[in-house]
């Protein structure tokens, strides 16, 4: 019987061979992932693994490929312009990371040729990169004795030992229970089979209990629990702000657009001028005074949602044209789609009738 409270050392590990076994039949093929007995590429998977950061699997199937195509090498990744790097990441959302990236990149070619080091401590000197990180890197691309604890993995283990700690403050146990799966022979699939059982067994609702290899050895399947946990620490209500985003149009037609600053929320990318995001009701009066021109501004009906980690964002498009254009960046229509642009631009363009992601004819 697994002990659900003390020490995790007093709980046997299960074995390994039925998770590798169920691997072996069930695994998922993903453009990131080499195919069985090939070695992985390991700029493959730092990309792969950068990229899944706060980001589901299937968005980043979708973009993986494409991203690799554009910057085939660290090499290439390093020799870029960041603007270039930002437009190809978007979709992916968190553009911190991107630019992390490719500060990554940049440091790798720098130190080493493009070679990523293959210790933990080296790893996590590199820009991006944390302990889950470094570890994935360890045990899918260089087959190290060692296993990462994603989302995944942490409900596995969690349901697995029952651990009724509440996330995130039940990640040390779980990285111990995680440490207690170490196997010489096949890290890296070991690696891969719990994130793989995750992902698609193990899932957040509705489990799969009656195929997983691990049934028999569940607590939480033999507790009736593993639809509640992980248990979750109760998170505060996420505060929202306000603002207006004006689209000012001259007659070419050309939009105004402006460019972040590299450091802060969204750094680098571009956007419509914009009044500060301010916390309460929104003050129209107040916040025109921002505008980028005296104009006939049109608000819009309803605002743009938007959630950012630490708090919610309501935009409220302003639209107006203009005959005497002030400085700054200006976008023709169908050229919007070379701009970098974070998802709530592109919210905020769709409401106003443009096609960003494509060609505007």
């Amino acid at each position: 019987m697994l002990s659900t409270t003390g020490a995790c050392q007093v709980t046997p590990s299960p074995a390994i061979d039925p998770l590798l076994a169920w691997y072996d039949a069930h695994r998922r093929s993903l453009p990131w992932r080499a195919a069985p007995g090939r070695k992985p590429e390991p700029y493959h998977v730092l990309l792969s693994e950068i990229m899944l950061q706060q980001t589901t699997a299937a968005t980043v199937a979708g973009r993986f490929e494409g991203f690799l195509a554009r910057f085939p090498s660290m090499t290439a990744l390093a020799e870029a312009e960041q603007a270039d790097v930002l437009h190809g990441w978007q979709g992916l959302g968190y553009y911190r990371r991107a630019r992390a990236l490719h500060a990554c990149a940049k440091a790798v070619v720098a130190r080493s040729d493009g070679d990523l080091p293959r210790n933990e401590n080296e790893l996590r000197e590199l820009p991006g990169i944390g302990a889950y990180t470094a570890r994935a890197i360890l045990a899918i691309a260089f087959d190290q004795p060692c296993v990462p604890v994603d989302a995944n993995v942490a409900r596995v283990l969690a349901r697995l030992h029952g651990v009724e700690t509440p996330m995130p403050a039940a990640l040390k146990e779980l990285q111990e229970r995680a440490d207690a799966l170490v196997s010489p022979g096949r890290p890296g699939d070991v690696a891969q089979a719990l994130m793989d059982l995750g992902a698609t067994v193990c899932r957040p609702r509705r489990p799969r209990c009656d195929v997983c290899p691990w049934q028999d050895v569940c607590a939480a399947h033999a507790a009736g629990t593993a639809d509640q946990l992980p248990r979750r620490a109760i998170r505060p209500e996420r505060q929202v702000r306000r603002g207006l985003a004006f689209l000012l149009t001259r007659p070419d037609g050309a939009i105004l657009f402006r460019r972040r600053p590299d450091d802060g929320l969204l750094g680098g990318l571009h956007e419509l001028p914009g009044s500060p995001w301010e916390h309460g009701p929104l003050s129209v009066a107040t916040a025109l005074a921002h505008a980028p021109q005296a104009a006939d501004w049109r608000l819009g009906p309803e605002p743009v949602h938007h959630g950012f980690t630490h708090f919610q964002l309501e935009l409220t498009l302003a639209e107006a044209s203009t005959a005497t254009p002030p400085q700054g960046q200006w976008c023709s229509p169908h050229r919007l789609h070379e701009l970098a642009l974070p998802t709530v631009m592109k919210k905020l363009l769709r409401l106003a009738g443009y096609h960003p992601g494509a060609a505007n004819r």
